[in-house]
């Protein structure tokens, strides 16, 4: 697919993605009506269904049947949609040129929801965006073709030349084959591009796409280039699917993890300390202590020995692994202390290798799994941060296995293992598996990729999961699995990866003791489960739009008394909920309606409402916010049916 991408793309031209890519995450909270999703799934990808009328909503109210659905195709799926979306990056920037004869073009290509341009002129408005669309409808509606032609870089470079267009001479600079194709609309505008678009512009139906915002982004993802104009854009095959993205978007936007976030008061990013810098606040860090204890129980009932490494290291460290020379632009500055330089750690991976050396190692001691949650530090451009999904300081789970050859396979599967049953924990069950296998350039021996690729291959088979194979997209050390998790939405976020390393084991120069008192070098093995936890968290909250399970929810039971005569006995209740381990927080000091509306926007799973009668006969009124009044019940019960809900994961 990259291939048949425009010739104007390269990934060094645009800013670091994150790993989930939707466009989705742009959008700023609207409230909207909640849709009814229906996921289709064929294998491990996912076709979004999205109704396109809202669901009933009374209980009571006689049965209809169900809205339509129409299903979303992706890039990936329809190759018409694909064409559509570039063609639309082209017909946008030609209605751009027409209304800002002065406005510079740049880069555009298709994205997962739509389209892109990039433009060096003056900021837009919302009220251009309109006038925009606007000349973008007559363009399609005049049917131009679009014509595909082939010529010299010469010529390419006079044409350029010829329009005073200098981004495009840096394109054209860049692009190393020949002959320069050039696609035109009719005979009134034209873009260096290899294709693929639609015929005509009339193939597109202009009620299927509509402009959606406006970013500022640096030439190239260069912070010290041009900062420029990025329009962005959705476009579908029919008004139909515009539709149902668009209640797709509207609950996207009721999801987002930074409204919530703010909202239900779990973390922020403070400006005074800088951007990108997670403060967890007590109730995200309730949840964050509840994800650090089941992953830490997790692994050492898996094998995996727990550590923890410093946050600086000397330079050398970096240079030995290679990091300074492959990762600076993601490393911070060095520091010097004491005449040596110093380096906050963007990986955990050289530490963990200093602790196998720590001492002469043996095969009979392989495997050796170690596991950290450690802080990591990566340089990241300030319009590429997003709450928590993209961020400058972040905790990785990470863990390194050390092992022979011959225990790759059972080594594997042992994380397959061990990451469905971390991921399943937290309500996720569905995956989108990724082999990526040796590229062009690498390091290690044919038979070493071979027997490791192999190693991978027949875990995934014995695990039982579906896979693709993405025929050199390894990374240059090793063949790696990738591991997509689906959310409610069936949006997909890359969290997990195992990795095969002859990289770092080669660099440090670590090695055990084999049967014949011979030096032979490990196979390292590099796995993260959840990714980071910062983004893990974010994912979660979207999952769930901060509604979290009992089990999981920062705080489990508000207690409110129906009016200030009940406070003291509210007191003891909350007392004895917390002395047995239940989450449990008293409000009072309102009226009894507005305490249990604070309670639901504050998505707290249950409320124990205490009067008069409740203080005479030592119970409480228990009112679930997902099951509705449940009854009044003794405190001892309640607190024992909370404590088994919680134990087995379900709801009250």
């Amino acid at each position: 697919m990259a291939s048949s991408r425009s010739l104007l793309l390269s990934s060094s031209f645009l800013s670091r993605p994150s790993s989930f890519t939707s466009s989705l995450r742009r959008f700023a909270y609207l409230p909207s009506p909640t849709p009814r999703f229906s996921p289709k799934r064929h294998g491990f990808s996912t076709v979004l269904s999205v109704a396109t009328e809202p669901a009933a909503i009374s209980s009571t109210a006689p049965k209809k049947s169900e809205p339509a659905t129409v299903p979303l195709p992706s890039n990936d799926s329809s190759d018409k949609l694909l064409k559509i979306r570039h063609t639309c990056a082209h017909v946008m920037a030609m209605a751009v040129q027409k209304l800002f004869p002065d406005a510079k073009v740049t880069i555009g290509p298709w994205i997962d929801n739509g389209f892109y341009y990039d433009f060096d002129m003056e900021p837009l408005t919302d009220k251009d965006l309109k006038r925009i669309k606007k000349e973008m409808d007559r363009i399609i509606s005049r049917n131009l073709p679009l014509l595909r032609e082939e010529v010299s870089r010469e010529e390419a470079q006079r044409r350029i030349m010829a329009i005073n267009e200098p981004y495009k001479m840096e394109i054209l600079e860049s692009i190393k084959e020949e002959p320069i194709t050039v696609y035109h609309i009719g005979n009134e505008w034209w873009d260096l591009c290899a294709g693929p678009h639609v015929e005509t512009t009339g193939k597109i139906n202009k009620k299927a796409v509509e402009l959606e915002s406006v970013a500022a982004a640096y030439w190239r993802g260069d912070e010290k280039r041009q900062m420029l104009q990025r329009i962005y854009g959705t476009a579908w095959e029919s008004e139909e699917q515009l539709k149902a993205y668009l209640h797709f978007k509207e609950e996207a936007k009721r999801r987002d993890h930074r409204r919530i976030g703010q909202d239900l008061d779990l973390f922020s990013i403070q400006d005074e300390a800088g951007g990108g810098l997670v403060f967890w606040h007590p109730k995200g860090a309730i949840v964050r202590n509840i994800i650090e204890e089941s992953w830490k129980k997790m692994h050492v009932e898996h094998g995996y020995d727990l550590i923890y490494t410093p946050h600086v290291a000397k330079a050398d460290l970096w240079r030995i692994s290679g990091h300074l020379d492959f990762y600076r632009e993601n490393m911070y500055d060095q520091m010097e202390i004491e005449d040596e330089l110093y380096q906050l750690r963007p990986m955990n991976c050289p530490y963990h290798i200093l602790l196998y050396q720590r001492k002469r190692q043996s095969y009979r001691d392989l495997p050796i799994r170690v596991a950290e949650l450690g802080t990591v530090y990566r340089y990241e451009l300030s319009g590429s941060l997003h709450g928590l999904f993209r961020v400058r300081g972040f905790t990785q789970d990470d863990a390194h296995i050390f092992c022979l050859e011959d225990q790759i396979k059972d080594e594997i599967r042992g994380v397959l293992d061990l990451t469905e049953e971390i991921l399943s924990r937290f309500g996720f069950d569905k995956y989108e598996v990724n082999l990526s296998t040796r590229p062009e350039k690498s390091v290690g021996s044919d038979d070493i990729w071979e027997k490791a690729t192999c190693a991978l291959k027949d875990a995934l088979d014995d695990k039982g999961w579906s896979y693709e194979v993405d025929e050199g997209g390894g990374a240059f050390y090793g063949p790696k699995i990738d591991l997509k998790i689906e959310d409610a939405l069936g949006r997909k976020w890359q969290c997990s990866t195992i990795q095969v390393d002859f990289n770092l084991p080669q660099r440090f120069d670590i090695t055990y003791v084999d049967t014949n008192s011979d030096k032979k070098r490990p196979i390292m093995i590099h796995r993260a489960v959840l990714g980071s936890l910062e983004r893990f968290f974010g994912v979660l909250i979207e999952h769930y739009a901060g509604d979290f399970p009992l089990w999981l929810s920062p705080v489990q039971v508000r207690v409110l008394p129906v009016t200030d005569n009940q406070l003291e006995f509210c007191k003891e209740v909350s007392k004895k909920l917390k002395a047995c381990g239940v989450r449990a927080e008293l409000c009072h000091g309102e009226r009894l309606p507005k305490l249990i509306r604070n309670a639901e926007t504050q998505k707290i799973p249950l409320m124990a409402v205490v009067g008069p009668k409740e203080v005479e006969t030592g119970t409480v009124t228990v009112r679930s916010r997902f099951g509705g009044e449940l009854g009044t019940i003794p405190v001892d019960d309640f607190i024992n049916k909370i404590n088994i809900a919680v134990e087995t994961r379900t709801a009250l």
